[in-house]
Formats: structure tokens, C-alpha cells, sequence
């Protein structure tokens, strides 16, 4: 299993910072390879990527959200992965935490890993939904709800 830990700091609250992270469906925006994301409910989403021209489809589960802290989640089809994204108010700027834990499939995606190139995704990720939270000057929406361990999610 790797782990891929990247930081950024945003020039934004982090109640707009949380909320727009929390907008899935806009990830495509900032995300490169990430071509579709759907909310099918207030837990789980569905992702459509291709990346160096391998296509997936895969559902993903939220296990933990706490407003203006954290999101865990993990992959329940498809590429092996989870991890946490967890936001710090540092006053008008926000430090937002990312911590993917995946396995790559196949010699290609290990040959990428090992070269550094999925750590360098992600940090052109984060570097990418930085610019588009700021340069937005707000947030597209947001969801307030918590998700809990063993407890029912809150309506969407």
C-alpha cells in the first residue's frame, strides 16, 4: 500500500473551503483524469476517470464527515484506495490535508508510483481546487450534514 500525505494553504474561511470540497461533482474542474463524479446519496459517490488512457469506473463511500474538519472515505469497487482530507482554519486561510492510502494495479501504475507521478497529481490537485476556490471567491454549495461511524447520514 502507498501513502501519498500533500498540504495546501487556502486564501479562503474554512466553512467555504469545507463546502466546496464537499461539491464532488465539481472535482472535474480541478481534478485532471477525474472525467465525471455523481452523488448517489449523501454517502456514496460514483467516479468515471482516465488517466494515461486507462478508463474507470468505480463507487466510493464516505465513512466519516464532520463539517468544516474532515472527510474519510474508501473506494468499494475498483482501484484499491481511501483516505482523508481534513481542514485546519489558520483565520481567513485554511490548511487542507490530504492522505490517500491505494494500491497500484498493474506494472504501469507501479512504475508511476515509484517515479513520483501520482504524488505529483495529487499536488496538482490541490494546487488546481486552490486557484479555483479563490479565484471563484466563493463556494458553488456545500453540505453540512455529518456522517458518523454507525450512524444514519443527515439528509443531503
Amino acid at each position: 500500500m502507498s501513502v501519498i500525505e500533500e498540504r495546501v494553504e487556502v486564501h479562503a474561511p474554512v466553512r467555504a473551503v469545507y463546502d466546496q470540497w464537499t461539491q464532488f461533482e465539481t472535482f472535474p474542474e480541478f481534478m485532471k483524469g477525474v472525467e465525471r463524479v455523481d452523488q448517489v446519496s449523501n454517502t456514496l459517490t460514483h467516479w468515471k476517470t482516465s488517466i494515461a488512457g486507462v478508463e474507470r469506473e468505480f463507487d466510493a463511500e464516505i465513512l466519516h464527515q464532520v463539517p468544516d474538519e474532515r472527510i474519510s472515505w474508501t473506494v468499494l469497487s475498483g482501484p484499491k484506495h481511501r483516505g482523508t482530507v481534513s481542514f485546519t482554519s489558520q483565520g481567513t486561510e485554511t490548511k487542507v490535508s490530504l492522505r490517500i492510502e491505494f494500491e497500484p494495479e498493474g506494472a504501469t501504475e507501479k512504475v508511476g508510483d515509484t517515479l513520483g507521478f501520482v504524488q505529483t497529481r495529487v499536488r496538482g490537485d490541490l494546487s488546481r481546487f486552490k486557484e479555483f476556490i479563490e479565484h471563484r471567491g466563493q463556494e458553488t454549495g456545500g453540505w453540512r450534514g455529518e456522517v458518523r461511524p454507525g450512524a444514519d447520514p443527515t439528509t443531503r
